[in-house]
Formats: structure tokens, sequence, C-alpha cells
């Protein structure tokens, strides 16, 4: 799973497959104003970008490649 929670906080890790989408929006639905922290993320499901899309979280950390990085922030409307 590529999901760590840490108190108030959710840390994806590595690849978020289509099983951590579940998890995720839970998280989301029950925490609507606790960071996502996606600095360790390098692969993302499109189930997980359907939840990130949906529920719009406060993004605390952007994966560090590039590329993923640019690519979420334009399909979050996060840019900086």
């Amino acid at each position: 799973m590529g999901i760590e929670i840490h108190d108030d906080r959710l840390q994806a890790t590595d690849m978020l497959g289509v099983e951590d989408a579940e998890v995720l929006l839970d998280w989301l639905l029950n925490h609507p104003d606790g960071p996502v922290d996606l600095g360790a993320c390098d692969h993302l499901h499109a189930a997980n970008l359907q939840v990130l899309m949906a529920t719009r979280p406060r993004i605390s950390a952007w994966p560090a490649h590039p590329v993923l990085s640019d690519w979420l922030r334009h399909a979050l409307n996060q840019e900086e």
C-alpha cells in the first residue's frame, strides 16, 4: 500500500495503486482540511487522481519528480 497516515497527515509513498483510492477517499472525507504529502510519490493510478480532483485537498508536498509534479499541479489547478 502506498499510503501512510500520521495523526492528521496523509503521506503517499512511492506508488499509489488502484487499491489505495478507497483509503485515500475515506481519509480525505474524514479529514477535509488535512494535508496530503505527495513528496515521495512517483506513480499515481488514475483512480487516485480522480479522488484528488474531486476532493481538492491541501497538498503539503508535491512529488519530487518534476514531470509528475507539474502534471498534478495542472490537473488540480494548484499551479505555483
